[in-house]
């Protein structure tokens, strides 16, 4: 890499970082390209972004912002996955540890503060935004459909009454 593209790049990276809630590193040496593949693209459809770092340069992005203090995980072939939406990393790192023996999580951060793989297993157990917003919409929508089914049964029956009638009359 040139010096402008590793500028460019801390740039970048920082920008991203300062827009996301929560930061995962984990360590991928042993995932072939297949299995990384899936895991972008798990991470893609979840709206979650995944970077495999360059350490040193990744350290540079990391200064001065508020997730300095993971700076210390990156040793080694890391990854990161970040998002702003705080459980969506978590839980898709989380269910490819389970999956990939060679992927391990080593920490991370939530809102600048450093957490453990506990921590990561919490966050990973909570409803993501998604999720949330679901079932909100399905509360909101809940009395309405019951009002709507309230006000159509009494013409149903009325429907089902006449129908009955007219049989009768005709036989």
């Amino acid at each position: 890499m040139k010096r402008s593209e590793k500028n460019s790049f801390v740039k970048n990276l920082k920008e991203d970082l300062s827009n996301s809630s929560s930061i995962i590193v984990s360590h991928y040496a042993g995932l072939n390209v297949k299995e990384t593949d899936q895991l972008r693209k798990a991470m893609r459809d979840n709206g979650t972004k995944f970077k495999i770092t360059k350490n040193r340069l990744t350290k540079l992005a990391l200064a001065k912002t508020q997730y300095e203090s993971i700076s210390d995980l990156f040793t080694g072939p890391t990854a990161i996955a970040y998002s702003s939406d705080p459980v969506a990393p978590a839980k898709i790192s989380t269910e490819f540890e389970k999956k990939f023996k060679s992927f391990i999580i080593l920490g991370g951060s939530f809102k600048g503060e450093k957490i453990d793989q506990e921590r990561i297993k919490f966050l990973a157990s909570l409803p993501s935004l998604e999720e949330i917003r679901l079932k909100l919409i399905r509360l909101l929508l809940a009395p309405a459909q019951k009002i709507t089914s309230v006000l159509q049964a009494p013409a149903g029956q009325l429907i089902r009454l006449l129908e009955s009638h007219s049989k009768k009359k005709s036989n």
